[in-house]
C-alpha cells in the first residue's frame, strides 16, 4: 500500500506540473463540451421559438384561379408572392433557392372546384433542405385545414351533418412531464459527461506508460524491488484522481450553463441542479476505474507517446458506442442492461434527468459490473507488466 501511494503521489504531482497537458485534460474537455452543448441547445430553442412566430411565406402561381384560397391564406397571415410560373419554372425556382416553396394552381382548378371534385394544387419544395421542409409542412397543414373546411361547408349545403364525416375523434393526451420532454434535448448530455471523464485521465495514462518508456525512465522504475501490481495500481489510481476531477468540473459546468438555457419557453424543464450533479457523480464513479484501467492497459502495449495517443483516441470511442445504440433503439432502463458498462450509466443518468425513480438494485448491479470488469483489466495489466517485454 505504501508503494502504491508513493507511485500515486509521484504521478499525480508530475502531471500537475505539466500545465499544457493539465489545461487540455481538465479545461478543454470538461468545460468546452458543456459550453458547446449549451450553445447548441440555446441556438436550437431560439430558432424553434422564432420560427413559430415568423409568418409563412409562399410563392403562388395561378392565384387568380383560386380567389377563395388566396383570401383564406392572407387572412391567416401568410405572405404571398405572386408569380406566373410553369411547372418546370417552379421546379427551377425551388432548386435554385429563388423561392423556398411554390404553390401552383392549375387552370382547371375553378371548374373542378365548382363541380365538387378534387381540385389540383401543386406544392413544390426541396425535402433535402430541412428549413424548406419545415415551411412545406406548415403549408400542407394549412391547406389541409382549408380543404377540410370546404368539405364541411359542402355537406352542410346538402343538409348533411358534417360530423358524419368524422367517425372517430382522436384527442392526444401527452403524459410526459416537463423534465421528461427536456430529455429529448438533454439526452446526448451523458455522452459529453462520459467523454470528459475519460479525457481527464487520457494524458496521464499515456505519460505514465508510453511516456516513461520513451523517456527511458520506465526501465529504472521496473528494476526497483517492488511488486509490479503496486506500480500499476499507483499509476491507475492517479489516473482515476484526474478523471474524478474532470468529471466534477464537467458536471459543474453543465449545471452553470443550463441555468441560462431557456427550456421553459417551449414547455420543458431541466432537472439539472446540484442534487442531480451529485447523483450523476455517484453513478459515474464506478466507471472511473474501468476507464483508467482500460486506457493504462492499451497504453502499456505501445512504445511511443504518439503511438499511445493514436490507439487511445480510438479506445475513447468504445465506451461511448453503447450510448449510440441506446439512442437508435430507444432503450429504456432495465435490469438486464445494467450489466453493460457505460450503457448502464447512460440509462441511469437519463432516468435521473427525467426525475424518474431508479432502483437501488440497478445502481448496485451497474457499479458491480463496472468494478468487476475493471478488476479483470487490472489483473491483465499487472500480468503484462510482470513480463520481460515491458523492458524491451
Amino acid at each position: 500500500m505504501r508503494t502504491l501511494l508513493t507511485v500515486f503521489a509521484k504521478e499525480f504531482l508530475e502531471n500537475l506540473r505539466d500545465r499544457r497537458t493539465l489545461l487540455s485534460a481538465l479545461l478543454f474537455g470538461p468545460l468546452f463540451g458543456p459550453l458547446l452543448f449549451g450553445l447548441m441547445v440555446s441556438r436550437m430553442l431560439e430558432h424553434s421559438v422564432v420560427e413559430s412566430d415568423v409568418p409563412l411565406k409562399i410563392t403562388i402561381s395561378g392565384g387568380q384561379y383560386a380567389p377563395g384560397l388566396i383570401r383564406y391564406l392572407e387572412g391567416r397571415g401568410v405572405k404571398l408572392t405572386r408569380l406566373e410560373l410553369t411547372e418546370s419554372e417552379a421546379r427551377t425556382a425551388v432548386r435554385s433557392g429563388g423561392s423556398q416553396v411554390v404553390l401552383l394552381v392549375s387552370a382547371d382548378y375553378p371548374a373542378l372546384f365548382r363541380e365538387a371534385r378534387p381540385a389540383p394544387l401543386l406544392l413544390f419544395a426541396d425535402s433535402a433542405d430541412s428549413q424548406t421542409r419545415k415551411i412545406a409542412d406548415r403549408a400542407k397543414a394549412m391547406l389541409g385545414i382549408y380543404g377540410s373546411g370546404i368539405a364541411q361547408l359542402r355537406l352542410e349545403m346538402r343538409g348533411v351533418n358534417p360530423l358524419l364525416g368524422i367517425p372517430v375523434a382522436v384527442n392526444e393526451v401527452d403524459v410526459a412531464t416537463p423534465t421528461g420532454r427536456a430529455v429529448v434535448v438533454l439526452g446526448f448530455m451523458t455522452y459529453f459527461v462520459l467523454f470528459a471523464l475519460l479525457m481527464g485521465g487520457l494524458y496521464l495514462a499515456i505519460d505514465s506508460t508510453a511516456g516513461e518508456r520513451e523517456r527511458g525512465s520506465l526501465e529504472a522504475l521496473l528494476s526497483l524491488p517492488v511488486a509490479r501490481s503496486a506500480l500499476v495500481g499507483g499509476k491507475i489510481l492517479a489516473t482515476c484522481a484526474y478523471m474524478c476531477i474532470s468529471l466534477g468540473l464537467s458536471l459543474t459546468a453543465f449545471v452553470c450553463v443550463f441555468r441560462f438555457v431557456p427550456l421553459e419557453r417551449i414547455g420543458m424543464s431541466a432537472n439539472l441542479g446540484l442534487g442531480t450533479a451529485l447523483k450523476f457523480f455517484a453513478i459515474c464513479l464506478p466507471f472511473v476505474p474501468l476507464g483508467a484501467t482500460l486506457m493504462t492497459l492499451v497504453a502499456s502495449f505501445t512504445r511511443t507517446y504518439r503511438e499511445a495517443q493514436t490507439y487511445l483516441t480510438t479506445v475513447l470511442l468504445v465506451p461511448t458506442l453503447p450510448i449510440a445504440f441506446a439512442s437508435i433503439y430507444s432503450l429504456k432502463t432495465g435490469s438486464s442492461l445494467m450489466f453493460i458498462p457505460s450503457l448502464s450509466q447512460h440509462l441511469l443518468m437519463t432516468s435521473v434527468l427525467k426525475d424518474e425513480p431508479i432502483l437501488l438494485h440497478d445502481v448496485l448491479v451497474a457499479a458491480a459490473a463496472s468494478l468487476g470488469l475493471a478488476l479483470i483489466l487490472f489483473m491483465l495489466t499487472a500480468r503484462h507488466w510482470r513480463r520481460e517485454t515491458m523492458l524491451g
